[in-house]
């Protein structure tokens, strides 16, 4: 029997991108287009022919021209909705849909693809805002996490772990870490770690930030491993987030999770952590402080949690059944 052709197209080659890629290769004829600069749209309309369906990572500009040739050529398109996709927040200067001439654009992706995946729940109240529609093609298929890769290994030491890609001061205020800052100086006896600032970055913001914290540069997921196995607690003091891919794996680690009353943060906790508004460093710091106290039982709550509920199984047999409703 021959395989379904998929287009998979994405602007990012990130590890939870490639995670979905490998999954789809299990069973399809899959062709990888990294989607960007002018001519995109060119390479988008020769290859969309010769695929059974188009799959695509984030609804950007790109996203447009995929689903408009999709439909041209009388096949579906599936696009994942992470984050940013969904979000109109000027006041962090963040999401795709504070830019004017991209939101026409969006509204005609999300209203003429044949299914949205959000990958939280909050995603599809934010699709349907924005686009202004009923969101009758959003459908909720959480990413999934490997607790083979991701596991703890020897005692917890007691600090908290926060990773933050950060680039520039409005990504840290997204990624909360000013809040973060303000809690540890209220509590200069617990150490920090955040990881994933830009080297320059870093070098501006040094002087700012209490002593008990460490800025630690950008790691591959091989040298992040041993800090998730390390730390006691993980934060995640976000302003918003999709479903938190660093939460997750900090959880299956055995970290006790710590985060903010925001987007995915509390579908990734559950009932197995500490959430406190955003904001407030008083109670982000009481919680930390609790989280700490915790006992190991509660690392193990928080894997097994993350372990049962966010299966790359489950994504997998997911992803499946939406391609193979869209290719009949």
């Amino acid at each position: 029997m021959q395989r379904k052709k998929i287009l998979f197209t994405s602007t990012l080659a990130s590890t939870f991108i490639l995670e979905d890629l490998k999954l789809l290769q299990k069973r399809y004829d899959v062709t990888h287009l990294r989607v960007t600069g002018v001519f995109a749209p060119f390479r988008i309309l020769a290859a969309v022919p010769s695929s059974d369906v188009t799959y695509t990572w984030f609804a950007t500009v790109y996203a447009f021209f995929v689903v408009f040739f999709a439909r041209l050529f009388g096949k579906k398109s599936i696009v994942i909705i992470g984050g940013a996709d969904a979000s109109k927040m000027p006041e962090i200067r963040y999401g795709i849909w504070r830019s004017p001439w991209k939101v026409p654009l969006l509204k005609w992706t999300m209203r003429h693809a044949y299914q949205l995946l959000v990958v939280d729940p909050f995603l599809k109240t934010e699709i349907i805002r924005l686009a202004r529609y009923g969101g009758e093609n959003v459908s909720y298929v959480p990413t999934g996490y490997d607790p083979d890769r991701w596991k703890p290994a020897g005692e917890k030491e007691p600090f908290v772990l926060t990773v933050a890609g950060c680039h520039d001061r409005w990504r840290m205020r997204k990624k909360g870490l000013d809040i973060l800052f303000e809690a540890a100086r209220m509590i200069p006896d617990t150490e920090f770690a955040v990881v994933g600032m830009r080297s320059g970055l870093i070098d501006e913001v040094r002087e700012s930030v209490p002593s008990n914290v460490e800025l630690i540069p950008f790691l591959n997921q091989d040298a992040l491993l041993p800090y998730y196995q390390r730390a006691k607690v993980y934060c995640q003091p976000s302003y918003t987030e999709g479903l938190p891919n660093s939460l997750c794996e900090a959880m299956l680690c055995g970290c006790v999770p710590v985060g903010s009353l925001a987007g995915g943060i509390p579908t990734a906790i559950g009932e197995c952590g500490y959430l406190v508004p955003y904001g407030d460093a008083g109670q982000l710091a009481g919680a930390l402080r609790q989280a700490l106290l915790a006992p190991a039982e509660a690392g193990i709550r928080a894997r097994q949690f993350v372990a049962r509920t966010f299966t790359m199984e489950r994504r997998e047999n997911a992803l499946q059944g939406v391609i193979e409703e869209a290719t009949r």
